[in-house]
């Protein structure tokens, strides 16, 4: 019997963030998966290792999280002020799908990095040292991230005294600005509903007040005290709770129906990525996964949210962005839960530690409007090469 072979690609596997994934030019995939479609999918599963029956992805690049279960296809953008192209790809550990309708705010802060890096640039926009300022155009969700990379020498600087809670080591800053990232387009809302708290019915649990957004990516918050939960837990308080895990994912997808991203519960199994789901309550004193004492008076509320279906183990970079947005709109849960009043930007508790993001939110005939949000993150290359796949997996 004959076996297919094992194939080549060129591939950088990167953190970015508080996450890690396999970043590609989409020149060097298969001419196959260049374009969307089954065959891109069933690459990028293969690479990742999944589905995975075990919950392992042993057999792949993937670390069986959600943080770390990830693809990026990096390409030079044909738009006019847009260097690069990104498009992000969250792929399932147990079950055969790529969920492609959100973006990962964490690993983009590495697209920079590895544009770069990767000749996606023209020469002359990269400066020898300094920062060199990368366009991006965020192909999932059609917004433009700004990414500030510190260079030095020619090359990108990767080390450096930057902190970032839940990430073991400093690393040098990459300072982001998602520009206009709420929702846009014709019957499209920051607030789908219309409203800034909007009561969810949820089956099984009840009617809870939630807030609805989209910015960053779409998110459904709720208080903490409602569902039974202070906002000081960690991951194992709920990640080894399967009646929990099944409760916030029967809110997260109310929420996404009644935001109008999807026409039916059952179809939530298939959209895991969007929305996310968040617990918010007043600051309050608690001790961060790593043994590091977080007090009330350093931060203004805390947050824990949930990521494919896990509370994430620090904080998704594009529920930050939603956070931020949200806490910067009076009337709002996660502007209550900070103390209330007009703010442009906020410092949250979250299990790994705290984190600040800042936005810029108006008002405008009764509408609000957020220019921008910003936040800072860090990347570094971990391993870069090939990644074998073999011939007959896509």
């Amino acid at each position: 019997m004959a076996f297919a072979p094992q194939i080549r690609i060129p591939g950088t596997y990167m953190r970015g963030g508080t996450s890690k994934g396999v970043f590609f030019r989409l020149q060097d995939l298969p001419a196959a998966a260049q374009q969307p479609g089954a065959a891109r999918d069933k690459l990028l599963l293969r690479v990742i290792g999944s589905p995975d029956p075990y919950g392992k992805q042993i057999d792949g690049m993937g670390g069986a999280t959600s943080s770390t279960s990830k693809t990026v296809i990096v390409s030079r953008s044909s738009r006019a002020d847009h260097d690069v192209d990104y498009l992000f790809g969250q792929v399932a550990i147990d079950q055969p799908f790529v969920d492609w309708s959100g973006n990962c705010g964490n690993l983009s802060a590495a697209v920079g990095p590895f544009a770069i890096a990767n000749g996606l640039l023209d020469a002359q926009r990269v400066p020898m040292d300094g920062i060199c300022t990368v366009r991006i155009w965020q192909a999932n969700i059609g917004k433009t991230i700004v990414a500030q990379v510190p260079m030095a020498s020619g090359q990108v600087q990767e080390t450096g005294d930057f902190e970032l809670d839940g990430v073991t080591f400093p690393a040098a800053e990459v300072r982001l600005e998602f520009v206009d990232p709420a929702e846009e387009g014709e019957g499209a809302a920051m607030f789908p509903t219309g409203h800034l708290v909007d009561t969810l019915d949820v089956p099984d649990i009840g009617s809870l007040p939630a807030t609805l957004i989209n910015a960053g990516i779409p998110t459904v918050f709720v208080n903490a005290a409602d569902i039974g939960y202070t906002g000081t837990e960690l991951q194992e308080a709920i990640n080894g709770d399967a009646q929990a895990l099944a409760r916030f994912e029967a809110i997260r997808a109310a929420g996404a129906l009644r935001m109008g991203l999807i026409r039916s519960v059952d179809e939530a199994a298939q959209r895991q990525h969007t929305p996310k789901v968040a617990f918010v309550a007043p600051p309050a004193e608690y001790t961060a996964s790593s043994g590091k004492p977080v007090q009330a008076g350093e931060i203004d509320l805390l947050v824990r949210a949930l990521s494919m279906g896990k509370l994430h183990h620090a904080m998704m970079g594009t529920a930050a962005v939603a956070i931020g947005t949200a806490a910067a709109i009076p009337g709002t849960l996660v502007n209550q839960a900070a103390g209330g009043g007009t703010r442009q930007a906020v410092r949250f508790g979250h299990p790994s530690g705290t984190l600040r993001v800042g936005a810029e939110a108006i008002e405008e005939q009764g509408q609000w409007r957020v220019s921008k949000a910003l936040m800072s993150r860090s990347a570094r290359v971990l391993m870069e090469g090939m990644v074998y796949v073999p011939a007959d997996s896509f």
